[in-house]
């Protein structure tokens, strides 16, 4: 059990690392992205990633950025899919 629960935290810092990196390379500011320090507690954590609150602006910037996203994918839903099938993999694993 102590091996799913440390992937699960390797995995969650791992995810949140990226979005951050990828939340600046698209000129995006949520300060408040982190870990749920709830959700990361006890003795099997089931990690969520808590993006926070944002301003209205920051709201129409990164609505903007995933319309862009949709526009030039072919299929925007492949993008996700295969990010979530990396993930679930990792914890199965």
């Amino acid at each position: 059990m102590g091996t799913d629960w440390a992937a699960r935290m390797r995995l969650a810092e791992e995810v949140l690392g990226e979005l951050r990196t990828e939340l600046v390379e698209a000129g995006i500011a949520l300060p408040s992205v982190r870990l749920d320090p709830v959700s990361s507690a006890g003795n099997d954590p089931r990690p969520l990633i808590d993006l926070g609150r944002c301003n209205p602006a920051t709201a129409a910037q990164l609505a903007a950025t995933l319309r862009a996203v949709r526009r030039t994918a072919a299929d925007p839903r492949d993008v996700c899919n295969a990010a979530t099938r990396g993930i679930a993999a990792v914890v199965r694993e």
